[in-house]
């Protein structure tokens, strides 16, 4: 952790153009939280008119896993006048932050860059850009895939002592949560490759720690896997292992351009 915590403490060592004193990274830090709040706060307003347009359809797409189960005219319980507001803005804020990804890892971006020398912004830049392609097609595994395996399960425990009444806060909460945890846990190759352009983590390291990253994967997968249910936990621990065996590859090729560029040697030290 020694290279990481140099960049977060010298923001420029080895690149004068970065220096700048102690009081000047504060203002800078308070500028850049400041955007990033406006741009939640702008996101929240998008997300709510994205749930209240009726010709988007956010909610109805949220509806599906439910009424694939109990049919096209299924609706969810309120169980009082409050909750239809509350559903709403729920669903806006989570929309809203998912909107405002963009600008908060801008904002994060231009604060620490300057730190950083010209192969790592290299290799970490086109990292920004795979990180939404992984994390949408973690939430498209978890809509197509884990909600309805996980779904049908479910509904059919308990059907002898129990009916199926779901409340609106619940089952939205339900499948905005499960969606949201599968489209962060896919971001766990870009993790790695940034950790790896960073200098933090090495191939010979991740492999290392191949076991323990199963262990703590099955964990993660059994926290944000629905109800308990061991089908939807194999599922997700068998993605989060392939994920850092993709992130391994990336951390491969992160050293191997290190060492073709100095000459072979960390190679030999790395791989």
């Amino acid at each position: 952790m020694g290279r990481l915590g140099d960049v977060l403490a010298s923001r420029g060592k080895g690149n004068p153009k970065a220096e700048m004193p102690f009081l000047d990274h504060l203002e800078e830090l308070r500028r850049r939280i400041l955007w990033s709040f406006l741009a939640v706060i702008l996101g929240l307003a998008a997300g709510l008119f994205l749930v209240t347009n009726p010709h988007v359809d956010v909610m109805q797409i949220l509806l599906g896993p439910g009424r694939d189960l109990f049919g096209e005219d299924w609706l969810p319980q309120a169980l009082s006048p409050t909750d239809h507001f509350f559903v709403l803005l729920k669903v806006s804020l989570w929309i809203g932050f998912i909107l405002a990804s963009p600008t908060l890892v801008h904002q994060a971006w231009a604060f620490l860059a300057p730190a950083l020398e010209k192969r790592e912004k290299r290799a970490i830049v086109p990292a920004l850009y795979m990180g939404l392609v992984l994390f949408l097609l973690g939430v498209a595994a978890a809509y197509f895939v884990v909600l309805p395996v996980s779904l049908r399960f479910l509904v059919g425990i308990g059907t002898e002592f129990m009916t199926q009444g779901w409340t609106a806060n619940l089952y939205y909460g339900f499948i905005v949560k499960l969606l949201l945890a599968m489209g962060f846990v896919f971001e766990l190759p870009v993790v790695i490759l940034v950790l790896s352009a960073l200098g933090v983590v090495t191939p010979r390291f991740l492999r290392a720690k191949r076991r323990h990253a199963v262990v703590a994967g099955t964990i993660v997968a059994s926290m944000i896997s629905p109800g308990d249910l061991l089908l939807a936990t194999v599922i997700m621990a068998g993605s989060l292992m392939l994920l850092y065996e993709f992130g391994i590859f990336l951390s491969v090729l992160v050293w191997r351009r290190r060492a073709e560029r100095d000459g072979g040697s960390e190679a030999e030290a790395r791989g």
